[in-house]
């Protein structure tokens, strides 16, 4: 009988397969789907039809969280960004040249309105008390109150004499022009007694008021007044003197074309602009409007 041998095991210790190769990998995957997903995107949207694409153009140029201010679409109720056969628009901004033309024009009425007060008799005292600057709104003209002279009654909006005179004048020469119009009404800081109803705000809106009526009765063309408002003391002239007779002020401001298409563009670019309400009418007889409460101003 042969002797037992011994059974001898070997083990083998088989390498790794060269460590770990670590994400980049992953980071190069990722690029490879994100660029397909990209390419099938342009594929449907070429493939898409005009209201899928004029949807979709709406949402990129207007995107929103909530109903009342998101792109209009796809969703039901939605309108389409774009409308059919037409570009987005894109608004124009002022020509440099047609700027300078304006500022001439506006700067020439300036000098025939002072030129026509210069030759009115009578006016001299008031005649001081009115200002002209020229700014990218357009032609500004303030009537400006002092303790010894005024536009107006004290504490009312019943224009003086003198202040009818002022007012045709300007209004016949700015009914000469095609620019919209806005009046401003202002006061200084001292308020009404207390327990009034009547405040600087209706003050301020009733002397802008009475100026307009009285423009519009000489000159100033149907629909030219675009705007009347009271500012009462929220927009002092001298606001480090509140009490300055010169806050009380009548502005009449004739706007810039330029800069008024420039908002009317923008305003229709965010929002459908509401149509304006018509300019107040007044027979010649409504000239002088009623006096407010007796309190001076």
């Amino acid at each position: 009988m042969k002797p037992t041998q011994p059974v001898i095991i070997i083990k083998k210790n088989r390498g790794g397969h060269g460590g770990h190769h670590g994400g980049a990998w992953k980071v190069a995957y990722a690029d490879f789907v994100t660029a397909m997903m990209a390419f099938f995107l342009v594929m449907w949207l070429v493939g898409a039809s005009p209201d899928v694409k004029k949807s979709v153009a709406g949402y990129f140029r207007d995107p929103g969280v909530f109903d009342f201010e998101k792109s209009t679409g796809m969703m039901a109720g939605g309108m389409t960004g774009i409308d059919e056969g037409r570009a987005p628009e894109t608004v124009q901004q002022p020509d440099a040249a047609a700027l300078t033309v304006e500022r001439q024009k506006l700067e020439e009425s300036a000098s025939r309105i002072k030129d026509s007060l210069a030759d009115a008799g009578g006016l001299e005292e008031l005649r001081d008390q009115i200002e002209f600057s020229v700014t990218e709104e357009g032609l500004r003209i303030e009537l400006l109150e002092k303790d010894a002279s005024s536009f107006f009654g004290s504490g009312s909006a019943a224009l003086r004499g003198e202040s009818v005179r002022i007012l045709g004048i300007i209004g016949r020469e700015l009914g000469q022009m095609t620019n919209d119009i806005v009046v401003e009404g202002h006061t200084d800081s001292r308020p009404f007694g207390a327990g009034q109803t009547y405040s600087n705000w209706e003050l301020s809106a009733d002397r802008a008021n009475a100026a307009r009526r009285v423009m519009e009765a000489v000159g100033l063309n149907p629909g030219q007044v675009q705007g009347v408002r009271g500012f009462a003391a929220t927009q002092l002239r001298l606001a480090e003197a509140p009490m300055d007779p010169r806050n009380r002020r009548v502005s009449i401001v004739v706007r810039s074309q330029s800069r008024a298409r420039l908002e009317d563009s923008l305003r229709r670019g965010t929002a459908p602009a509401a149509a304006p309400p018509p300019p107040e009418t007044t027979t010649p007889s409504g000239v002088s409007p009623a006096t407010a409460p007796p309190p001076a101003h």
